[in-house]
């Protein structure tokens, strides 16, 4: 039962926490463009690292 004491403050504060780093991501911006990413993959912008001889 005394573990209760602290696990339950500790599991609040962990809550809390994982709520504040979620608002902080939506003031951000980072879940304002969700498709860009996802058409961006298909660009083929790539150079060769090493030019063959």
């Amino acid at each position: 039962m005394s573990s209760f004491m602290w696990l339950v403050p500790f599991s609040v504060l962990l809550g809390l926490a994982g709520l504040a780093i979620f608002m902080w991501t939506l003031r951000d911006g980072q879940y304002d463009d969700l498709d860009g990413a996802a058409e961006r993959i298909l660009y083929d912008d790539d150079e060769p690292l090493d030019k063959p001889r």
